[in-house]
């Protein structure tokens, strides 16, 4: 469980705190992966794995029976290559809350439904608006991969995944 509250002027994320007169931004928007950039990698690793295996059959002058029996490292780092890219060039869109400070610091929160972190991101807004507001939100994990996630970056921060 996550709680997103804002008390006595202080936004808190877990156990992140902002003060509200310091957000410069609340946005609730979805995070679409760089497709072009997960494709260009996936290009370069497969040139990659052609120029080492023209670079074997350089150095063995082109007998095969050197690498015959030997294909499994290359067919590996292949099919990996492949999954890893394809993860990314299929990753569908995340929703995300996106809330930085007039210092540059910035903070995502990630969860599967936009209309939570659409009425978050009003009453956070509200809350800078109306400094007698107060809320608090509790959202829940419910795996691994689609429940709340926090980063944090900027000034020296490196980040926290709750």
């Amino acid at each position: 469980m996550l709680e997103i509250s804002v008390r006595r002027r202080m936004l808190w994320v877990g156990a992140a705190a902002f003060p509200l007169h310091n957000l410069s931004r609340v946005q609730a928007a979805r995070y679409v992966p760089d497709r072009g950039a997960a494709l260009l990698g996936l290009l370069k690793w497969l040139l990659g794995a052609v120029v080492a295996f023209a670079v074997l059959d350089l150095v063995f002058g082109g007998d095969t029976s050197a690498v015959k029996g030997n294909e499994g490292p290359l067919l590996v780092v292949l099919v990996l290559v492949v999954v890893f890219a394809g993860r990314a060039l299929f990753e569908a869109a995340t929703p995300i809350l996106i809330v930085e400070t007039a210092g540059g610091t910035w903070m995502v929160v990630t969860l599967p439904n936009a209309d939570e972190l659409r009425d978050i991101a009003g009453r956070i807004v509200h809350a800078i608006d109306h400094p007698e507001a107060e809320f608090t939100k509790n959202v829940y994990r419910f795996t691994q991969y689609n429940g709340p996630v926090v980063q944090q970056k900027g000034n020296g921060n490196t980040g926290m995944r709750l």
